[in-house]
């Protein structure tokens, strides 16, 4: 019998770096800037760090020449040949974190994707990232890396996911303080109740979510017939169909159900839910996160029928 898909190998982060930046740039910074109102030039769409006349400290830097010489800061630059300022922020901080989720389903390519599930999660985190750092947003991952507000942060990211791979399922959310944006990228096969039971109590504390699943075409269509193996790849369990076929409906109904379930639960708790095939740009489910992040509503859709 024929495959029609496969488990392939991870991406590297670097590659998929490239290609992040590259979906980033189809995303112009008009998106940003058309809710951008008097208060938001202050504190930034989501009250972001920025360097600003807040009290705190947020970073040194190399001093610039034409710079007032008050703000150098002598301690630190004491200790080598370079000299720094010290940056203060606005008081108003806000952080997004970002988390694709790399479990063994996720590693899965069909005939009918153009790519991995694993490989479109990192795409849109990196690309998330990239954006966001371009307007000055604070970009953190559970458990990977800290909260940052530089211009490379997408970099630095990749970075962090080669020491510190991400792992599957849920990340830990203990680290995660204040008001935050949490942007979780994976294809939550697992029932819609499981999935709640975690993200409820994250809403709870306050953090608004944004979950974005991520479904190879076969998964949705189910086009196999004829005698067809499926392999598990959490459990490595195997199940083989003679007709394969006969199986469509009720497999259509049930995969359905759990995403129906999924998004009514998640629109409960006041978060968003966008469906994302892998046959379809990432550009669009880039364009409908960012829009959610800088509070733009939007009724397009971006999954798959099925």
């Amino acid at each position: 019998m024929a495959a029609i898909g496969q488990t392939v190998a991870r991406t590297p982060s670097g590659e998929v770096l490239s290609r992040a930046q590259q979906r980033a740039m189809l995303v112009p910074d008009c998106l940003v800037e058309a809710r951008r109102i008097a208060n938001t030039v202050i504190a930034g769409w989501h009250g972001r760090r920025k360097r600003g006349i807040g009290e705190n400290f947020w970073q040194f830097r190399p001093y610039s020449q034409g710079e007032s010489l008050s703000r150098i800061d002598w301690r630190r630059s004491a200790r080598d040949d370079h000299t720094y300022v010290r940056d203060r922020e606005w008081e108003a901080a806000h952080t997004i974190w970002l988390w694709a989720d790399l479990s063994p389903s996720m590693m899965y390519k069909s005939t009918l994707g153009a790519v991995s599930k694993e490989s479109r999660a990192l795409v849109l985190m990196l690309a998330l990232a990239e954006i966001l750092a371009r307007s000055g947003e604070r970009i953190g991952c559970p458990g990977v890396m800290e909260p940052v507000s530089a211009r490379n942060a997408a970099e630095r990211l990749a970075a962090a996911i080669m020491l510190s791979p991400l792992g599957g399922g849920l990340p830990e959310t203990g680290m995660i303080r204040g008001a935050s944006d949490l942007v979780l990228i994976g294809d939550f096969l697992d029932p819609a109740d499981k999935v709640m039971e975690r993200l409820g109590p994250l809403a709870r504390r306050g953090l608004r979510g944004h979950v974005v699943e991520i479904a190879d075409p076969a998964e949705e269509v189910f086009p196999y017939a004829g005698r067809t193996e499926f392999t598990d790849p959490e459990s490595g369990e195997k199940l083989t169909a003679g007709r394969a076929e006969i199986l469509r409906e009720d497999y259509q109904r049930a995969y359905r159900a759990r995403r129906d379930g999924l998004g009514a639960g998640l629109r409960h708790l006041g978060w968003t839910f966008i469906p994302h095939r892998t046959d379809r740009p990432a550009s669009e489910a880039l364009v409908a996160v960012h829009m959610y992040l800088s509070g733009m509503p939007t009724r397009a859709t971006h999954g798959g029928q099925l």
